[in-house]
Protein backbone atom coordinates (compact mmCIF):
# COMPACT_ATOMS: atom_id res chain seq x y z
CA UNK A 1 0.00 0.00 0.00
CA UNK A 2 1.20 3.09 -1.03
CA UNK A 3 0.89 6.13 1.68
CA UNK A 4 -0.12 9.49 0.38
CA UNK A 5 2.28 11.91 -0.03
CA UNK A 6 2.89 14.29 3.07
CA UNK A 7 1.43 17.91 2.90
CA UNK A 8 4.27 20.21 2.59
CA UNK A 9 5.47 22.07 5.50
CA UNK A 10 4.33 25.56 6.09
CA UNK A 11 6.46 28.79 6.94
CA UNK A 12 4.28 31.28 8.66
CA UNK A 13 5.04 35.14 7.49
CA UNK A 14 6.78 35.92 11.04
CA UNK A 15 9.24 32.47 10.67
CA UNK A 16 9.85 33.22 6.60
CA UNK A 17 11.36 37.22 7.70
CA UNK A 18 13.12 35.64 10.58
CA UNK A 19 15.13 33.06 8.28
CA UNK A 20 14.30 35.09 5.09
CA UNK A 21 18.39 34.80 3.88
CA UNK A 22 18.27 31.04 3.95
CA UNK A 23 15.43 30.44 1.82
CA UNK A 24 15.68 30.99 -2.46
CA UNK A 25 11.88 32.53 -3.31
CA UNK A 26 9.94 30.45 -5.66
CA UNK A 27 6.70 32.13 -6.99
CA UNK A 28 4.50 30.09 -9.12
CA UNK A 29 2.18 32.75 -10.31
CA UNK A 30 1.59 34.32 -13.95
CA UNK A 31 4.04 36.63 -15.18
CA UNK A 32 1.52 39.11 -14.77
CA UNK A 33 0.84 38.43 -10.81
CA UNK A 34 4.43 38.26 -10.22
CA UNK A 35 5.42 41.78 -12.17
CA UNK A 36 2.34 43.55 -9.51
CA UNK A 37 4.26 42.57 -6.52
CA UNK A 38 6.22 39.77 -5.35
CA UNK A 39 8.65 39.43 -2.00
CA UNK A 40 12.22 40.84 -2.41
CA UNK A 41 14.33 38.83 -4.86
CA UNK A 42 11.84 36.18 -5.36
CA UNK A 43 12.50 34.21 -8.92
CA UNK A 44 8.93 34.08 -11.32
CA UNK A 45 8.53 29.94 -12.18
CA UNK A 46 4.57 29.81 -13.05
CA UNK A 47 2.66 26.67 -11.78
CA UNK A 48 2.35 25.63 -15.10
CA UNK A 49 6.10 25.49 -15.97
CA UNK A 50 7.40 24.41 -12.28
CA UNK A 51 8.46 20.60 -14.38
CA UNK A 52 10.43 22.26 -16.95
CA UNK A 53 12.11 23.87 -13.99
CA UNK A 54 13.04 21.06 -11.79
CA UNK A 55 16.61 21.29 -12.89
CA UNK A 56 17.22 24.34 -11.75
CA UNK A 57 15.11 24.29 -8.80
CA UNK A 58 16.76 20.91 -7.63
CA UNK A 59 20.36 22.87 -8.24
CA UNK A 60 19.15 26.03 -5.93
CA UNK A 61 17.48 23.34 -3.36
CA UNK A 62 20.86 21.53 -3.10
CA UNK A 63 22.47 25.52 -1.78
CA UNK A 64 19.54 26.03 0.63
CA UNK A 65 15.74 25.92 1.24
CA UNK A 66 13.43 26.64 -1.17
CA UNK A 67 10.64 28.58 -0.09
CA UNK A 68 7.38 28.23 -2.56
CA UNK A 69 4.99 31.36 -2.82
CA UNK A 70 1.82 32.64 -4.50
CA UNK A 71 -1.01 34.92 -4.04
CA UNK A 72 -2.63 32.99 -0.80
CA UNK A 73 -0.71 29.72 -0.50
CA UNK A 74 -3.15 27.59 -2.63
CA UNK A 75 -0.63 27.03 -5.82
CA UNK A 76 2.83 26.96 -3.56
CA UNK A 77 0.91 24.08 -1.66
CA UNK A 78 0.00 22.44 -4.89
CA UNK A 79 4.42 23.07 -6.52
CA UNK A 80 5.44 21.95 -3.52
CA UNK A 81 3.42 18.59 -3.82
CA UNK A 82 4.66 17.95 -7.21
CA UNK A 83 8.47 19.32 -6.62
CA UNK A 84 7.89 16.25 -3.74
CA UNK A 85 6.93 13.99 -6.32
CA UNK A 86 10.14 14.89 -8.36
CA UNK A 87 12.11 14.78 -5.40
CA UNK A 88 12.73 18.34 -4.09
CA UNK A 89 12.06 19.90 -1.46
CA UNK A 90 10.23 22.70 -0.58
CA UNK A 91 8.28 24.79 1.71
CA UNK A 92 4.97 27.04 1.21
CA UNK A 93 4.54 30.49 2.35
CA UNK A 94 1.54 30.68 4.47
CA UNK A 95 -0.92 32.93 3.34
CA UNK A 96 1.12 33.70 0.11
CA UNK A 97 2.47 37.12 -0.93
CA UNK A 98 -0.84 38.64 0.85
CA UNK A 99 -0.35 37.16 4.21
CA UNK A 100 3.25 38.25 3.83
CA UNK A 101 2.76 41.76 2.78
CA UNK A 102 -0.38 42.23 5.31
CA UNK A 103 2.23 41.13 7.82
CA UNK A 104 3.93 44.28 7.04
CA UNK A 105 6.91 42.44 5.32
CA UNK A 106 8.61 44.21 2.01
CA UNK A 107 7.07 43.88 -1.28
CA UNK A 108 8.79 44.65 -4.32
CA UNK A 109 6.72 46.42 -7.21
CA UNK A 110 8.83 47.71 -10.40
CA UNK A 111 8.34 50.68 -11.50
CA UNK A 112 5.17 51.61 -13.22
CA UNK A 113 3.96 48.10 -12.34
CA UNK A 114 0.31 47.89 -11.79
CA UNK A 115 -1.36 45.45 -9.41
CA UNK A 116 -2.98 42.59 -10.92
CA UNK A 117 -5.99 40.50 -9.70
CA UNK A 118 -4.90 36.88 -7.88
CA UNK A 119 -5.77 33.98 -10.29
CA UNK A 120 -8.16 32.39 -7.70
CA UNK A 121 -9.94 35.90 -7.71
CA UNK A 122 -9.58 36.07 -11.69
CA UNK A 123 -11.53 32.42 -11.44
CA UNK A 124 -13.81 33.39 -9.57
CA UNK A 125 -14.86 36.13 -11.43
CA UNK A 126 -15.16 34.21 -15.04
CA UNK A 127 -16.89 31.08 -13.42
CA UNK A 128 -19.35 33.26 -11.48
CA UNK A 129 -20.28 35.52 -14.39
CA UNK A 130 -20.74 32.07 -17.01
CA UNK A 131 -23.25 30.68 -14.09
CA UNK A 132 -24.99 34.04 -13.99
CA UNK A 133 -24.99 34.23 -17.53
CA UNK A 134 -26.13 30.64 -17.77
CA UNK A 135 -28.94 30.91 -15.55
CA UNK A 136 -30.31 34.22 -17.41
CA UNK A 137 -30.12 32.64 -20.95
CA UNK A 138 -31.61 29.69 -19.49
CA UNK A 139 -34.86 31.53 -18.47
CA UNK A 140 -35.40 32.48 -22.01
CA UNK A 141 -34.11 29.22 -23.68
CA UNK A 142 -34.20 26.17 -21.35
CA UNK A 143 -31.06 24.45 -22.53
CA UNK A 144 -29.07 27.29 -21.76
CA UNK A 145 -29.18 26.59 -18.23
CA UNK A 146 -26.69 23.14 -19.31
CA UNK A 147 -23.80 26.09 -19.39
CA UNK A 148 -24.17 26.91 -15.18
CA UNK A 149 -24.40 22.50 -14.89
CA UNK A 150 -21.24 22.75 -16.80
CA UNK A 151 -19.23 25.28 -14.87
CA UNK A 152 -20.69 23.88 -11.55
CA UNK A 153 -19.59 20.17 -12.62
CA UNK A 154 -15.93 21.85 -13.75
CA UNK A 155 -15.34 23.46 -10.59
CA UNK A 156 -16.27 20.25 -8.31
CA UNK A 157 -13.73 18.36 -10.69
CA UNK A 158 -10.80 21.35 -9.66
CA UNK A 159 -11.75 21.24 -6.06
CA UNK A 160 -11.75 17.14 -6.37
CA UNK A 161 -8.40 17.16 -8.37
CA UNK A 162 -6.74 20.32 -6.79
CA UNK A 163 -6.17 21.57 -10.51
CA UNK A 164 -7.73 24.21 -12.30
CA UNK A 165 -8.33 24.29 -16.27
CA UNK A 166 -9.90 27.78 -15.83
CA UNK A 167 -6.74 29.03 -14.17
CA UNK A 168 -4.67 27.67 -17.24
CA UNK A 169 -6.79 28.93 -19.83
CA UNK A 170 -6.59 32.77 -17.89
CA UNK A 171 -2.87 32.11 -17.48
CA UNK A 172 -2.19 32.65 -20.92
CA UNK A 173 -4.56 36.01 -21.45
CA UNK A 174 -2.08 38.89 -22.35
CA UNK A 175 -3.36 40.71 -19.42
CA UNK A 176 -1.37 37.82 -16.95
CA UNK A 177 1.59 37.72 -19.24
CA UNK A 178 4.93 39.31 -18.28
CA UNK A 179 5.58 43.52 -19.20
CA UNK A 180 7.95 43.72 -22.24
CA UNK A 181 11.19 44.53 -19.79
CA UNK A 182 10.63 41.04 -17.89
CA UNK A 183 13.24 38.48 -17.71
CA UNK A 184 12.54 35.56 -19.66
CA UNK A 185 12.06 32.31 -18.18
CA UNK A 186 15.41 31.07 -19.02
CA UNK A 187 17.20 33.95 -17.44
CA UNK A 188 15.19 33.07 -14.22
CA UNK A 189 16.27 29.59 -14.60
CA UNK A 190 19.99 30.49 -15.16
CA UNK A 191 20.08 32.75 -12.15
CA UNK A 192 18.60 29.61 -10.09
CA UNK A 193 21.14 27.27 -11.61
CA UNK A 194 24.18 29.70 -11.05
CA UNK A 195 22.87 31.79 -7.96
Amino acid sequence: MTRPPAAPARITPAEASARFTEFTVVDVRTPGEFAGGRLPGAHNVPLDRLTAAVPALTAAAARGPLLIVCASGARSAQGCERLAALGVEAATLEGGTSGWASAGHPVERPAGSRSRWPMDRQVRLVAGSLVLTGFAAGLARRPAHWLSGMIGAGLVFSGVTNTCGMAALLARLPYNRPPEDARSFEDTLARLTAA
